[in-house]
């Protein structure tokens, strides 16, 4: 009978069948051929070696992907290519900056009222502990206001920098399921904490107008200062996102970084001032005082200071011509406070003009080595 099976041969036989010792006999059966197929458990599947030879290329494979055009899927793309790829998914940075700010706060009670909330508590107690425990106001008119806008411009850079630290890490299941420029990442936390900073200014601007600081056209260089320095944290952020996602020791130690940063950036306490005070440290080490000056964190402060309070652009040092006299009025008071605006006629370590040359050069030099250093790397990212 056809397809019958043969008693105890384990063979089959007919058309379509098996014949021989488990091989195909129909037509266009692979009879002639080395493939066996396995019957029972007596044989298992092989492959010829003849014809599985005569499957291969005779030239290597990266020659022959390269002569039919093909190119890897994880390839990094040229720089002006991968500029333009992130130049198309921009609206896919500012959506997911928007959500993700959005339901950053959805299970706490108060909402987005903490990204008000949260740097007002610090002034609070920053104005207790060094305003008033430690008197760092001295010589600083309207303290307050100063320590206000300082804690909220640093607060920027802060938290730009300890999300993008871990954003690689933080972000490794949609890297691995979508493809898009990497850079995306930075860029997006970046944008949000800059979303989180618009909506602090509103309380910020409150409290400098109701601190006694006019409102004048003075205030619109405050948006250069944040283009500037939005600038400046992400091509940080960029050199973060890198190395963090290689060693997960930097968001550990990132933190200390930042906070030492802050405590030397002018936050507290007014660089200009202290470099020229009696009995200051500063004053005897001019070097360090420019230092700490020109440092990108104390530029962008003393920039964003000087565009919203007129009582920081009259007495910064430097401001007016030295006068000695005035100079060493503001010194040796006769009275606390009599006379903060003299320290104008004092030396100062740097004009309004560099510092708005030097918060450029931070920014461009930032961004770019920042983003070609990211991009080297972008095959990387989503390894685990």
């Amino acid at each position: 009978m056809s397809g019958s099976r043969a008693g105890g041969s384990g063979q089959l036989s007919g058309p379509g069948g098996l014949s021989g010792r488990g091989r195909l006999s129909a037509p266009g059966s692979l009879a002639d051929s080395s493939v066996v197929v396995g019957v029972g458990d007596r044989d298992t599947t092989a492959v010829g070696l003849r014809e599985l030879n005569g499957l291969l290329p005779d030239e290597p494979l990266p020659e022959l992907a390269k002569r039919y055009g093909l190119k890897p899927s994880a390839a990094r793309p040229p720089l002006g290519e991968y500029i333009k790829r992130l130049w198309r998914r921009r609206y896919f940075i500012s959506g997911f900056a928007t959500a993700r700010n959005v339901a950053m706060y959805t299970d706490s009670r108060l909402g987005q009222v903490w990204q008000i909330l949260t740097p007002l508590l610090n002034v609070a107690v920053y104005y207790l502990i060094f305003g008033e425990i430690l008197n760092t106001k001295r010589g600083v008119d309207n303290f307050v206001s100063f320590l206000v806008i300082g804690v909220f411009v640093f607060n920027f850079t802060q938290r730009s920098f300890l999300t993008s630290s871990r954003v690689m890490f933080d972000s490794l299941p949609l890297i691995r399921a979508l493809y898009f420029p990497r850079a995306c990442l930075p860029l997006g936390y970046v944008l949000i904490e800059l979303q989180q900073l618009a909506i602090a200014f509103v309380v910020l601007f409150a409290i400098v107008l109701a601190s006694g600081e006019p409102l004048t056209w003075y205030w619109l260089l405050l948006i250069p200062v944040l283009i500037l320095q939005t600038l400046f944290n992400a091509g940080a952020s960029f050199i973060l996102a890198r190395f963090g996602a290689g060693l997960d020791d930097v968001s550990q130690l990132l933190p200390f970084i930042v906070r030492t940063w802050f405590y030397v950036s002018g936050v507290i306490f007014s660089i200009p001032l202290y470099a020229v005070q009696a009995h200051s440290s500063l004053a005897s080490h001019p070097l360090l005082a420019k230092v700490l000056q020109y440092n990108p964190a104390a530029i962008y402060i003393t920039l964003a200071r000087n565009a919203l309070m007129a009582s920081q652009r009259l007495s910064t040092p430097g401001s007016k011509p030295y006068n000695q006299a005035l100079c060493n009025l503001f010194k040796n008071p006769p009275k606390p406070g009599a006379n903060l605006l003299d320290s104008a006629y004092c030396h100062g370590i740097a004009s309004t003009g560099h510092l708005w040359l030097m918060g450029a050069v931070w920014a461009i030099v930032a961004l770019v080595v920042g983003f070609v250093f990211f991009w080297r790397a972008e095959v990387r990212y989503g390894r685990g």
